[in-house]
């Protein structure tokens, strides 16, 4: 492998260390995004070590989107690297890693207690390739305090968003705040800022694994979201902002409606925060005449095939995937659990209150194209909307180029 790919893959990966005694019989790392809170995820670390002696256990953690996370896992594992042997992987991924013969099954576990999204997520031809760290769908977060005071309700609407958005931001007369802050960078995340209108309209990008393309409805979508740009609603420069530029702006109390996941919320009320208290979560709007609709997020626990640990490992996996790490996670870092009970536990729902109606979101979530030409798919409509929201193609020139890329990635 070229030294230099692999040396700038691990300069991409910001690595905590926690060190372990030297006469731990096993230890093990694990890889974690930066963006979910390691921190509490070693305390969840710190139970297993004392149930668990002779196994330590270290943190690396690299990459703020889902791109680079896999684009520095693509390097370690084409590499047989066996210095991961646990990988948290996006909900995308498993099926992905399995092919690649890069994650080892996971077998005996009974995911008939996960909600059924995430079984399905992690089953590939039958076998259990990954277990559910954590669920996620994507929500609309605003500023209750700015809502309540000009008498505006969460909006149904994205027409509705828009209008309430002017009325807040031109009673402000803050220049720093941004009626709507989205995803408009060229990652996973702009996937899915296509998909909500267009599934608000009732329309499937895939049936059965072939191209179900709707091109008015795609022309509506990419239309939406750069109204938003030209209008003023968003920033003129969207087009680069990431999944974690739109919590922090709003975190920062620059945003009044932000479009973003359940990772959000724990961050936007913590001692940093500007907006701490001040925050309401409701359903995504949707398109006129349409039906609320949200990307199916989350992520699982995959083992390393090349781990020089595999029962320890996947005797850890479990324990990350139980119902007991999953209340801890939702109560501590504000992770939507993978358990539908805990929904309306109270212990979850004293420390985040939303929770208890977030369940049916999560269920009647969609997931993105299920293909294992899923890579492809991304890569056409992230860029095309990222293309779009910049100025370089139009609505209508955006929707023609996804639909003749995607009939040949899809046949």
């Amino acid at each position: 492998m070229n030294r230099n790919i692999r040396a700038a893959a691990l300069a991409c990966a910001t690595i905590f260390s926690f060190a372990a005694p030297a006469l731990a019989d096993t230890e093990l790392k694990i890889y974690i995004s930066s963006q979910h809170q390691p921190n509490v995820w070693r305390k969840a670390l710190d139970q297993y070590e004392a149930k668990t002696p002779g196994v330590k256990v270290t943190i690396e953690t690299g990459g703020n989107t889902s791109e680079a996370q896999a684009q520095y896992l693509n390097t370690v594992m084409s590499a047989k690297d066996p210095s991961l042997d646990v990988l948290i992987l996006d909900v995308i991924r498993p099926a992905q890693f399995a092919a690649a013969g890069w994650t080892s099954d996971v077998e005996g576990k009974d995911l008939s207690s996960y909600l059924p999204a995430y079984a399905e997520a992690n089953t590939v031809g039958g076998k259990t390739v990954a277990l559910p760290a954590f669920a996620d769908a994507q929500f609309l977060y605003y500023r209750k305090d700015l809502l309540d005071k000009y008498g505006i309700q969460p909006p149904k609407s994205w027409d509705e968003l828009k209008t309430a958005a002017k009325t807040i931001t031109d009673g402000e007369k803050n220049p720093n705040l941004q009626g709507l802050s989205f995803q408009g960078k060229a990652i996973e995340g702009a996937v899915c800022t296509f998909l909500l209108p267009y599934w608000s309209q009732g329309k499937a990008l895939t049936n059965n694994g072939r191209l179900s393309f709707d091109h008015d409805a795609a022309v509506k979508s990419l239309a939406l979201w750069k109204s938003f740009a030209d209008d003023g609603t968003a920033k003129k420069n969207i087009a680069e902002v990431a999944t974690d530029d739109t919590r922090k702006e709003f975190q920062a109390g620059n945003v009044v409606f932000a479009v973003n996941w359940s990772y959000a919320w724990a961050q936007s009320q913590g001692a940093e925060s500007a907006v701490a208290g001040k925050v309401g979560v409701a359903r995504l709007p949707a398109m006129a005449g349409g039906e609320s609709a949200t990307c199916l997020g989350g992520w699982e626990w995959g083992v390393s095939a090349f781990s020089a640990h595999q029962d320890e490992a996947k005797k850890l996996v479990s324990y990350l995937s139980s119902s007991e790490v999953s209340k801890f996670m939702a109560i501590n870092a504000s992770l939507l659990p993978t358990y539908a009970d805990l929904y309306k536990d109270g212990d979850v729902t004293k420390s985040a209150p939303w929770f208890a109606d977030a369940l049916q979101v999560v269920e009647t979530a969609k997931p993105r194209p299920v293909t294992p030409r899923y890579n492809e798919v991304s890569e056409t409509i992230r860029t095309t909307v990222n293309a779009v929201l910049a100025g370089v193609s139009t609505p209508e020139e955006g929707a023609t180029q996804i639909e003749s890329r995607l009939k040949r990635i899809l046949r």
